[in-house]
């Protein structure tokens, strides 16, 4: 707020999902926006609800979508990942690893599936989920630790660059997303592109980037998690489509060239 020279924001997601439900976080906002040139949204949905507690300021926000490009790299070894993350099995290429990648913060829910995902491992040794990300809470964090030790099928990985990252995404069965709530998630946006299918938790930021059964499928509670995930395992069509239908909508609507023009077009308005 004391910052002298012009200056835009970029909202994330959570500040407006969740922040500006804190009275003292809400002010602050409205003061920032106040003094800056302009605010981007990544979606319709967080422009709206940005309107709904800065009105006057409708005028600044721009919408613009995240924009990705995927980065692979080839010194990469997926059976080091998986033993580096507690499985032991030596059936490493038969494992049907469900990738959840999200940093260790509330917001991100990372334990929402855990019970549940643990009793289908039970009843198939193959299906593991994996968790990795920063541990950007410290309570959280050492909860997640401390319930991933006692519960089969269920691991923690260190985090990882992100072509290392994004290795491990190409590998892994499916993408996993659980927050709970989202501006714009890059993991599902990267999983797209990489061509791997995204199952994602049926919230409005999620649902804006995942068309279910079209780009990816969306569930509503750790249940519903499984019984897609069951669909995806038995229904080769059905992968193939949402992966093919993903990748076609990331190129169209999540490129680099459009949104670099955004921002040049933005910044110039600083000067």
């Amino acid at each position: 707020m004391d910052i002298e020279i012009p200056f835009g924001v970029i909202f994330g997601g959570t500040d407006i999902n969740e922040d500006v439900k804190v009275e003292q976080k809400r002010v602050v906002m409205e003061q920032v926006l106040l003094k800056a040139r302009f605010a981007v949204a990544f979606t319709d949905k967080l422009k709206e609800e940005a309107e709904l507690f800065l009105v006057s300021q409708s005028s600044k926000i721009y919408i613009q979508p995240q924009g990705i490009q995927t980065d692979v790299t080839e010194k990469f070894c997926w059976t080091e990942f998986l033993r580096s993350s507690g499985v032991r099995t030596e059936h490493v290429d038969e494992l049907r690893v469900f990738l959840l990648v999200c940093g260790l913060r509330r917001v991100k829910d990372p334990l929402y599936l855990v019970e549940v995902f643990s009793k289908w491992h039970c009843e198939n040794l193959l299906n593991v989920l994996v968790i990795i990300g920063p541990k950007i809470d410290p309570v959280l964090s050492a909860e997640v630790e401390t319930v991933v030790k006692r519960t089969a099928g269920v691991f923690l990985a260190q985090e990882r660059c992100q072509q290392e990252l994004h290795a491990a995404m190409k590998r892994c069965f499916a993408v996993v997303n659980s927050s709970v709530s989202e501006g714009m998630s890059a993991a599902i946006l990267e999983a797209i592109d990489l061509g791997v299918p995204v199952l994602a938790r049926n919230i409005p930021g999620n649902a804006a980037v995942v068309q279910h059964e079209v780009t990816g499928l969306l569930y509503s509670s750790p249940q519903e998690f499984v019984h897609q995930s069951q669909r995806l395992l038995s229904d080769h069509e059905l992968r193939e489509r949402v992966v093919r239908n993903g990748k076609l909508y990331v190129e169209e609507r999540h490129g680099v060239k459009q949104e670099r023009e955004t921002y040049q077009r933005l910044v110039d308005t600083l000067h």
